[in-house]
C-alpha cells in the first residue's frame, strides 16, 4: 500500500464512528451465518468484525495499521486480529466470505488486491464490498488541492493516497479476476462529521495524512483553516460539516 498515512485509532473510534455505523447496512448484505469462515479485510478497529462474530461466524480481521489492529485486539480479544497487507495477502484458509467496509479506496493497487481475495475464498465464496467511489470527496479533494497549490505551489495530483474507481472499472477487474458480479452500486451517501465546526478538521486529521508530510501541527491548523473557507460554501449545513461522499457497494461470487 502506498499510503503513509497515520492513523488514531482513539480518534477514529470516537470522531469518526459512522464509518462503522454506515457499515452495518454491508453486513446485512452479507448475510453471515454460523459456521462460515469470513474475513474482514480492512477491518479498522473491529466494530464490524465483532458484529459479524454475533451472527455464530468464524470471523478474523486484517488490517495494514498496527494502530488499528492493536485497539481492534483490545476491545475484541476473543477475535483474531492480524496486521496484514491485503495487496499481498495469502492465507492456507478458504474463507466462505471476503468483507470489506470503506477500504479499499486506500489500496490502489486494486489488481493484487483482488488476487488476494480470489486465493482466500473456496470457489463460490462471496466477496460483500463497500468503498469510495468515482467522485468521492471531490469538494475536499478540491479545497486541499486550492491551497495548497495556491499558497506552495504543491500538486495534490501527486499525493492523493486514494483510488475511486467507476462502477465499469472495478467490476472489469473483478471479472478479469474469476468473479462473477452480481451486483454493483454507485450512489451518493452525504455523510455528516461529528463535533460541529470541529469535524472537518477531523476528518483531516484522520484521513489525509499524505498531503501534508512536512507540515507541523501549527501550520496544518492554518492550511486546514483556508480549506474549510474554500469548502465551506458546498460542505458546510447548518452548523455541522457534510462530506460528500460517493460509494461503491459490490456483491461477487467467485466461479
Amino acid at each position: 500500500m502506498s499510503s503513509t498515512n497515520v492513523w488514531d485509532a482513539n480518534l477514529y473510534d470516537e470522531k469518526l464512528s459512522f464509518v462503522s455505523q454506515f457499515g452495518k447496512g454491508v453486513v446485512d448484505l452479507l448475510e453471515p451465518k454460523e459456521g462460515e469462515k469470513i474475513l474482514d479485510l480492512g477491518c479498522g478497529t473491529g466494530d464490524l468484525t465483532h458484529a459479524i462474530s454475533k451472527s455464530g461466524a468464524m470471523v478474523r480481521g486484517i488490517d495494514f495499521s498496527a494502530e488499528m489492529i492493536e485497539k481492534a485486539r483490545e476491545k475484541f480479544p476473543e477475535i483474531s486480529f492480524d496486521v496484514e497487507n491485503a495487496e499481498n495477502y495469502r492465507t492456507e484458509v478458504k474463507f466462505d466470505a471476503v468483507f470489506s467496509n470503506a477500504a479499499l479506496h486506500w489500496m490502489k493497487q486494486a489488481g493484487k488486491v483482488i488476487e488476494s481475495i480470489n486465493l482466500a475464498l473456496r470457489p463460490g465464496g462471496r466477496f460483500i464490498a463497500e468503498f469510495g467511489g468515482e467522485g468521492n470527496v471531490d469538494f475536499i479533494i478540491k479545497g486541499i488541492g486550492e491551497v495548497l497549490y495556491q499558497d506552495y505551489g504543491i500538486d495534490v495530483a501527486e499525493r492523493n493516497p486514494w483510488y475511486f474507481p467507476s462502477i465499469g472499472e472495478y467490476s472489469t477487474l473483478l471479472e478479469a479476476h474469476g468473479f462473477q458480479v452480481t451486483c454493483a452500486l454507485h450512489f451518493d451517501s452525504p455523510t455528516p462529521l461529528a463535533d460541529g465546526e470541529k469535524g472537518l478538521n477531523h476528518w483531516l486529521d484522520s484521513f489525509a495524512d499524505d498531503f501534508f508530510p512536512e507540515f507541523s501541527a501549527k501550520e496544518k491548523k492554518g492550511i486546514y483553516e483556508k480549506i474549510r473557507n474554500s469548502a465551506q460554501s458546498a460542505l458546510y449545513k447548518e452548523g455541522e460539516w457534510v462530506a460528500d461522499y460517493k460509494r461503491i457497494r459490490i456483491i461477487a461470487i467467485k466461479k
